[in-house]
């Protein structure tokens, strides 16, 4: 119903039916109208959004509707013509990996792609997506088989340097285990000392052990519960090596003075107390037992590489090239554009390139297998190595 407003004209008082200004105003602010009244004469409905605007598209969908309308998404986000797309298509250039990442994200199924080729009515009429995959497809024969290898071509290079990264890193890992002398001490320590414990049992006498029982070092507590196995190992190799760099200093300085009277040296020895000695070897000796982990640096990242996944991910590479080539094959015949020889190009630089690492992947597993069988040739040899800190 209409709301009434009363005003005052000439000394009376006049009921209006017409709304004051005030819901004019709310009506402009708002976009809802309060009354019910007619709209004034002279003006249509027009003025309100447009049907084609509110009211649902006409356009027909060949596909599901929703990835019709992902697929219109991801096309307007782009910032190349669909003309620009099929040159670049034609030729095997010509789009940056963004685009071409988000192409492949809307790449039709076998079966998506046959319905929209078979269709027969006007592809204006069909959804915007349809519309542009209809035009593409049509237009390069394999088309998104082109773009799922340009984009290919494109990650290729991060992909081939992260895998030669990680077999330098093996390496290098291997090296530093079989060139480190003070690490084969620790070993030999921990040999030492777990023989000393099982002496007279059937673990005893052992001449290597498993370096997975290194991890249980930490949990064999002394008597008293003050120490650990592991601190007891490290702080005999700490003095051990500081002892040496002592024994060493003093040889070269009696060679350099070798002229100067004996009893010099045995009244320092009698003058150096037992406690300073041993103090001045764990001095000499910490930083070089220290060193440790940095001189391993390689063989920190090297445990975190996953051999297998690594071998698997040069397989998808090299499984991927024939692909591409064979369907550098099937373009071959159309002879339109340069993709076949863009791609030709590419191919032959990969392959030779998966070539040179395959030899660097069989040279590394064998320099993996050769450090294996330096720290762990005798470990299935017998229960005793095996099972040392059991």
């Amino acid at each position: 119903m209409n709301l009434l407003h009363i005003t005052e004209k000439n000394g009376g008082l006049v009921l209006l039916s017409e709304d004051p200004p005030s819901y004019n105003l709310m009506e402009a602010l708002f976009g809802s109208v309060a009354t019910n009244r007619r709209s004034p004469k002279g003006k249509s409905q027009s003025t309100s959004p447009s049907c084609d605007a509110s009211a649902p598209s006409t356009k027909s969908f060949l596909l599901d509707p929703r990835k019709s309308q992902n697929i219109s998404i991801v096309l307007k986000s782009l910032a190349v013509s669909q003309g620009e797309i099929l040159d670049a298509l034609i030729d095997g250039k010509g789009l940056n990996a963004d685009t071409l990442e988000k192409l492949s994200r809307v790449s039709p199924t076998e079966e998506e792609q046959s319905l929209i080729l078979e269709y027969k009515g006007n592809p204006a009429s069909v959804a915007a997506a349809e519309s542009f995959l209809y035009h593409i497809l049509k237009a390069v024969p394999l088309a998104f088989k082109r773009l799922n290898a340009m984009l290919f071509r494109f990650n290729y290079d991060s992909e081939i340097l992260e895998i030669k990264e990680s077999l330098q890193t093996l390496e290098l890992g291997c090296k530093e285990l079989k060139s480190q002398g003070l690490f084969v001490k620790l070993l030999e320590a921990v040999l030492k000392a777990g023989n000393r414990m099982n002496a007279g049992t059937t673990r005893g006498n052992a001449q290597a052990f498993n370096l997975a029982s290194l991890r249980k070092l930490s949990d064999v507590k002394s008597t008293n519960g003050k120490t650990t196995l592991l601190h007891f190992v490290v702080e005999e190799v700490v003095r051990s090596e500081g002892k040496c760099v002592v024994l060493n200093r003093n040889s070269s300085l009696s060679r350099s003075s070798s002229r100067s009277s004996n009893s010099s040296g045995n009244h320092e020895n009698s003058a150096t107390s037992n406690e300073l000695r041993e103090r001045e070897y764990t001095t000499l000796g910490l930083p070089l037992v220290g060193g440790i982990s940095s001189e391993f640096s390689n063989v920190k990242k090297a445990a975190h590489i996953d051999y297998n996944s690594l071998v698997g991910s040069i397989s998808v590479l090299l499984t991927r090239l024939g692909e591409i080539q064979e369907l550098v094959s099937r373009c071959g015949n159309g002879g339109e554009g340069s993709f076949v020889k863009e791609m030709d190009q590419f191919l032959r630089n990969a392959e030779e390139e998966l070539k040179l690492v395959r030899e660097k992947q069989t040279l590394v597993l064998q320099l993996i297998n050769r450090t294996t069988q330096y720290y762990q040739g005798g470990a299935s040899k017998g229960t005793a190595e095996q099972n040392l800190f059991k």
